[in-house]
């Protein structure tokens, strides 16, 4: 069962990192072992959060993975320091999880409502994807295999968020010389 979900992540992250390639977003992901410790500590919380909500609303279950990432790398470039201790519910919204995109694109990275639109109708295609290669490999939600897929489906959105928010910060990956 590892090596094809192994498969699916990887066939997963191509996908998603070509639909921000092509929106002007991202072109690759980018990673530190700061952030990803982070999603590390943050995933048993997050994965909870979406299990409870995927059935009513699977396109925030699934995306609001891309709109932590973006938070955690703002704050990893703006003040780690001051920011590394930040627990997951930091990144709630007024009303919980129902509305963490918003607290993170409005309060968190202050963008523009054309940059904000931008970006969620960007993650919004790439939940679409991840949802449809679901479907295409035949898995069934209510299954552990179906359980393990979407886990990786969060890891990979918060990676394409993380991405996301580099790029828009001007860090591009360079080799070591």
């Amino acid at each position: 069962m590892n090596e094809e979900l192994d498969r699916f992540e990887k066939t997963l992250e191509e996908g998603l990192v070509k639909i921000c390639s092509m929106a002007g977003l991202a072109d690759e992901v980018m990673m530190s072992p700061d952030i990803d410790g982070k999603w590390n500590e943050f995933i048993k919380d997050y994965v909870a959060d979406a299990v409870v909500n995927f059935n009513e609303y699977p396109d925030a279950a699934v995306g609001f993975a891309a709109f932590l990432g973006m938070a955690v790398a703002h704050h990893w470039d703006s003040d780690w320091q001051a920011n590394r201790l930040n627990t997951y519910k930091k990144y709630y919204g007024k009303r919980g999880f129902d509305d963490m995109d918003d607290h993170i694109t409005g309060d968190i990275l202050n963008l523009t409502l054309e940059e904000s639109l931008k970006i969620s109708e960007t993650i919004n295609n790439c939940v679409q994807a991840a949802l449809g290669l679901i479907r295409h490999e035949g898995i069934e939600a209510q299954t552990a295999t179906g359980f393990y897929a979407l886990a990786r489906c969060y890891s990979v959105l918060f990676r394409i968020g993380v991405s996301i928010e580099l790029k828009r910060l001007g860090y591009k990956k360079q080799g070591i010389r």
